[in-house]
């Protein structure tokens, strides 16, 4: 079966005024709309033709055609017109031992404190859709943040402390600063606004709008301890368990596992649990882990990722049509055009347009693509 979903933005403060409705092609609603969620997730299941949410049909009905249980991942639309909270997920241990404790001390799940809403981990995907798509990624390799901070004065002093010491630990400098660094930051920030730099001209720029916006808030610092990545459209960025990130502006598919775990680092209004965060988080330094799409022929692109929960196709077809295998229950999406996807075993048929999407029942086995345009089609890991 081809079942069509559908699903309103999600109006966080971060959304876009303009993205979605541009892909769309729809009059803007004069809201900021950030997420558009075509999955079964609890948080906010989208919705089939009969007015069920998709959670209640794969209960209901999706043992028939092959889907006996809720679907390992979320495919979203995602549009920043400004930084989203810093953050790191935990690994499927760490999410397990988390919840299970949270549920024990009677935190209600949907309590602005609690930290672990499920017992699943959240590794993630993010692909460019606009011509660039900016974002944080990992901590920056530490001799470059050193030159970065040591080019700020003395009113960063503290920190270049922290960043000298001999047992000099990114974990425990992101500690300190969401911690017992507030006032340390401050200066930092102030001084980073001020300052100009060849090398770092872009990060400075970056700390200035996010003072704008978050004026003050520690996890600026911890911006400028990681690394400012520009994806070109059709590139992705895949953050595992424990890594540090957060999305600045532009459009994007994004795919990850099937879970709400976040622990966040600063620049939101949200709660911050600075000791679970540094708990989790991966402080080793590196480059950021962009990803570009392995060709599989006709018209077909994979991104490799390294887990099992998620898999994610590009499909640009040719007039003539290309054929999908597909592994287990898939949502594909279109990005462009008006491409025609009909199922392999059924027949059935949907045409769709840019922001349209449908769920792929198992029993299809696959997918024809027609016509002019780009479809991404999120599906079990293989």
């Amino acid at each position: 079966m081809l079942i069509p979903l559908a699903n309103d933005p999600r109006d966080y403060a971060w959304g876009s005024l303009s993205l979605l409705a541009e892909l769309e092609g729809r009059a803007a609603s004069g809201r900021p709309e950030a997420e558009v969620w075509f999955g079964d997730h609890p948080g906010d299941p989208a919705e089939i033709s009969d007015g069920r949410t998709l959670d209640r049909w794969i209960a209901d009905d999706g043992a028939a055609s092959g889907i006996d249980e809720p679907l390992p991942y979320l495919l979203k639309l995602l549009a920043a017109a400004s930084a989203l909270s810093i953050q790191a997920h935990p690994s499927k241990a760490q999410a397990e031992a988390g919840f299970e404790r949270e549920e024990a001390a009677g935190i209600p799940r949907d309590a602005a404190d609690r930290t672990y809403r499920d017992a699943n981990h959240k590794p993630e995907l993010i692909v460019a859709l606009s011509d660039t798509f900016r974002a944080l990624a990992g901590l920056r390799d530490l001799e470059a943040t050193r030159r970065l901070v040591a080019g700020l004065g003395p009113r960063a002093v503290p920190l270049a402390q922290q960043l000298e010491a001999s047992d000099a630990s990114l974990s425990a400098v992101i500690g300190w600063l969401l911690s017992d660094g507030a006032d340390a930051a401050r200066e930092v920030i102030a001084a980073a606004v001020a300052a100009e730099s060849d090398e770092f001209a872009a990060e400075l720029e970056l700390t200035r709008t996010l003072d704008a916006g978050f004026p003050g808030d520690p996890g600026i610092v911890v911006a400028l301890l990681m690394n400012l990545v520009t994806l070109r459209r059709g590139e992705g960025l895949f953050v595992p368990a424990g890594v540090l990130h957060a999305y600045l502006d532009g459009l994007g598919v994004e795919l990850m596992a099937a879970s709400d775990n976040v622990l966040r680092g600063g620049l939101t209004p949200k709660h911050v649990d600075a000791a679970e965060l540094v708990s989790v988080l991966d402080p080793t330094p590196g480059v950021p882990p962009v990803i570009h799409a392995r060709a599989l022929g006709h018209g077909i692109r994979q991104y490799d990722v390294p887990v099992e929960d998620f898999a994610l196709l590009a499909v640009t077809p040719a007039p003539d049509g290309v054929e999908v295998a597909l592994a287990g229950p898939a949502i594909a999406v279109a990005t462009g055009g008006t491409p025609q996807v009909t199922g392999l075993t059924s027949g059935g048929a949907a045409v769709l347009t840019p922001g349209a999407a449908v769920l792929v029942t198992p029993d299809e086995g696959g997918l024809r693509v027609v016509g002019e345009g780009e479809v991404f089609i999120a599906q079990p890991g293989r």
